[in-house]
């Protein structure tokens, strides 16, 4: 099956980018999966802070992706098309508006891979009845929505596809050699008296960077048993301005001394520092979060996690996960990180990796959720 993705890959770094970099690298070594990948590299911003701006180069960047979208069909006889749906955001949406307007009527096959959450609700409850029109005229009735987990099928399902597949995200194994050592550190066994934990993602107050502070020193504040919490905060900050505010939040009496801000880091940098962590944290409340792939890393090298019981977060753990808090409960976070300490067996959380998270078993999913009628 031959299938035009209109879809950018890295740069801008971020779990969506990612995704679709895995997807069509994956289908090209991967014959047997029955997807040829004709790829629309449609990348309209220069980094993180750029996503969402409105600047007329885009807008003449996309009919350019249009028409090479177009050319790709023709040239090749493919009728299938992939697309990413946006997040409810107004400059993005309008996006898909002239994408769907431009190429759609090329493709007898429309699948709609729903990376973000939130765009149904949004469209429900804050939407013009002009958008609601245009978004059921442009991205309505496509042949097949693709969503990230159970939870997620309410942005697709809203404008009516002909069907819906979940298939959760998959990574290639970041920690091949777990059990060649890792695993004996992992035994819900903190060796000392310092709990190392990390907190890896964009360091947005959304995704949690600020309840993560407040969460350690909540926590060293109620220690019990003389364990001490030391917190490092790896990522991108996206806002100068929200990064001076965190430098000087963190730099505070009582804090600075249990938190280290390392900056963005990749490569055996991180790898590093997930091996070495002995808790990660993540108390998003990010209004689009999909399926965060940092969790999924940390299950990988069976870090415990403390997260929050956001979109479809709780679909990674079982339902009596003593990691899972309700969003900015800061004194939940504090008493989750003291609760997942010594109970928390990481070995566990790298078998349900392997079980449901690896590469191998998401883009054969993914395959079939593309190709099969």
């Amino acid at each position: 099956m031959k299938l035009v993705v209109f879809a950018h890959v890295p740069p801008p770094h971020h779990g969506q980018s990612q995704m679709v970099k895995l997807m069509v690298d994956g289908f090209a070594a991967e014959p047997s999966l029955g997807i040829q990948v004709l790829h629309v590299d449609a990348r309209l911003s220069e980094g993180m802070s750029d996503i969402g701006a409105v600047r007329g180069g885009k807008i003449r960047a996309l009919v350019g992706f249009c028409r090479q979208a177009l050319r790709l069909s023709r040239d090749h006889g493919c009728r299938s098309l992939y697309y990413i749906p946006s997040p409810p955001k107004r400059s993005s949406l309008y996006r898909d508006f002239l994408v769907m307007a431009l190429v759609r009527w090329r493709f007898r096959r429309v699948i709609l891979h729903w990376h973000a959450v939130g765009l149904g609700a949004w469209l429900q409850s804050e939407a013009w009845p002009w958008e609601r029109w245009l978004a059921r005229a442009c991205l309505g009735r496509a042949w097949r929505a693709i969503v990230l987990a159970q939870s997620n099928r309410a942005d697709a399902e809203l404008l009516r596809p002909r069907s819906v597949a979940v298939v959760g995200n998959g990574i290639p194994d970041p920690c091949p050699d777990y059990w060649k050592g890792l695993d004996s550190r992992r035994t819900a066994v903190i060796r000392g008296d310092v709990v190392r934990v990390l907190f890896l993602a964009h360091c947005t107050r959304d995704k949690g960077v600020f309840g993560a502070v407040d969460a350690v020193v909540a926590a060293n504040r109620d220690s019990q048993g003389g364990l001490r919490f030391h917190l490092t905060i790896a990522g991108s900050f996206l806002s100068a301005a929200e990064e001076a505010e965190f430098r000087e939040w963190a730099g505070r009496p009582g804090v600075a001394d249990c938190v280290e801000i390392v900056g963005f880091v990749a490569g055996a940098e991180k790898d590093r520092l997930l091996r070495e962590s002995d808790l990660f944290l993540f108390p998003t409340y990010f209004a689009n979060e999909g399926q965060p792939l940092n969790l999924i890393e940390a299950m990988a090298y069976g870090l415990p996690c403390v997260t929050t019981r956001w979109r479809s977060i709780p679909e990674y753990f079982p339902p009596d996960y003593p990691g899972l808090c309700v969003p900015r409960d800061v004194p939940a976070l504090a008493q989750a990180l003291r609760a997942v300490v010594g109970k928390v067996d990481g070995n566990a959380l790298r078998q349900e990796f392997e079980a449901r998270f690896t590469i191998g078993a998401h883009l054969r999913a993914l395959a079939a959720a593309i190709r099969d009628p």
